[in-house]
């Protein structure tokens, strides 16, 4: 089953008035919103956006896969589900409903959306939210990792002068520029700069962040958008950010115009940590 990645508030509510269909939403929102009102029927899972990637080498994926495949088997999630993700808006969240989705794709699900708009879309259509928490009995969830949805610290490195693979740069301005090592405090991390040979597109650029309601630009746009640092739908691209979320975000863009994409989730937080990695760390203009 070919399952589209954006789904619309009323794509949404007719899905769940399919008695038939196996469907669970994920709000990805703080626990404290959740708990104010969210759609029904859907569980709160914060870790999808607050998890931080011990490292991108086997052992700190094996640690990621068992951390997750835990919450979820006692959520009572299997992977066999249709999943839907949501946030409050999409540009405001650093991508977490996209990193969400990200992370429920390379662990093994298949049939996963994200709520195109958030939770805001959801409100201004109208729609029925509640306060009541929603809970399910424990299942197993059911791994079937896909490595090739993830960069590796190994496989950048590799891939730093390999005109080939283009790597992609999503951070803010600030992180771009060298000015900030992350988007939680300047020196966060021990380094600030940017990966060698890496081509900058900030992640809102594939949104219409002007908006309201932000959401997706449409794929001839977001491929006009790319060609402009270089990328086409030809193109292999690397991509990250600070911890592979506003990475994630951008991915969904990339895979929604036709473009060939990976998440090197690590992203900045793992690479700037490794002494022995190259950095550009020009302050740039």
């Amino acid at each position: 089953m070919n399952t589209k990645l954006l789904i619309s508030p009323q794509q949404l509510t007719y899905l769940l008035a399919q008695k038939s269909s196996q469907t669970v939403i994920i709000d990805t929102r703080t626990p404290e919103n959740y708990a104010i009102s969210h759609i029904p029927q859907s569980i709160n899972i914060r870790d999808f956006f607050t998890y931080l990637l011990e490292n991108s080498y086997p052992a700190g994926l094996k640690k990621l896969q068992e951390y997750f495949a835990e919450i979820m088997s006692k959520l009572g999630i299997s992977g066999a589900e249709r999943l839907i993700v949501y946030e409050d808006v999409l540009n405001q969240g650093y991508g977490q409903s996209c990193r969400a989705a990200f992370l429920l794709k390379y662990l093994g699900c298949t049939q996963v959306s994200i709520l195109h708009g958030g939770y805001r879309a959801w409100l201004t259509a109208g729609l029925p939210t509640t306060d009541e928490v929603t809970l399910r009995e424990s299942s197993i969830f059911r791994l079937h990792p896909n490595a090739d949805m993830i960069v590796t610290t190994a496989e950048m490195l590799q891939a730093i002068d390999n005109p080939a693979i283009i790597k992609l740069d999503v951070r803010d301005r600030e992180e771009w520029l060298g000015l900030s090592s992350s988007p939680y405090a300047v020196d966060f991390c021990p380094r600030k700069g940017r990966i060698p040979n890496a081509v900058w597109l900030e992640w809102h650029r594939m949104m219409t962040s002007d908006l309201e309601i932000p959401t997706f630009r449409s794929p001839d746009e977001i491929l006009e958008i790319c060609q402009s640092v270089g990328i086409t739908s030809e193109s292999i691209v690397y991509v990250y950010c600070f911890k592979g979320s506003r990475a994630a975000n951008t991915w969904i863009a990339l895979e929604e115009a036709g473009i060939s994409a990976r998440n090197y989730f690590g992203s900045w937080n793992e690479w700037s940590r490794e002494f022995s990695l190259p950095i550009d760390n020009r302050v740039m203009q």
